[in-house]
């Protein structure tokens, strides 16, 4: 019997988040906001992309599954219900640092494969910003 592997990107995901809070960083994720599914605050999107603090303090009820990451937050004050489908999270990376990693874009051919990784995120001093590092 062949059985389909699932996505390394949720586990990723929630394996840095834990590391980036274990050594007192922020972790913010990008998301695709074109990504059916994605329900984010539309004023906050910028070039089709959303970065999103999911830190305890800023994502209440923070939800970190195989199939999305979901949260609570407060927009410019206003509560507002964060859902993206984890393959529309393009990277997760520490705001301090700038260190995390971004993933490689899924289609939906290759949804039965695991994701890519590209190594880790450019350090940068001051806003940090995702590159892919080849």
């Amino acid at each position: 019997m062949n059985i389909a592997s699932r996505s390394k990107r949720p586990y990723l995901i929630r394996a840095m988040h834990e590391w980036m809070a274990d050594n007192g960083h922020t972790p913010h994720i990008v998301v695709d906001a074109s990504f059916d599914g994605v329900c984010v605050p539309v004023e906050h999107i910028k070039d089709g992309k959303i970065i999103l603090n999911i830190s305890d303090t800023a994502a209440h009820n923070l939800k970190l599954t195989n199939d999305a990451v979901s949260f609570r937050a407060r927009f410019g004050g206003v509560p507002f219900d964060v859902w993206a489908p984890v393959r529309s999270v393009l990277g997760i990376y520490a705001r301090e640092t700038g260190q995390g990693m971004i993933f490689s874009h899924d289609t939906e051919q290759a949804e039965a494969e695991p994701p890519e990784l590209q190594e880790e995120v450019v350090e940068t001093r001051s806003r940090p910003h995702l590159k892919i590092v080849k």
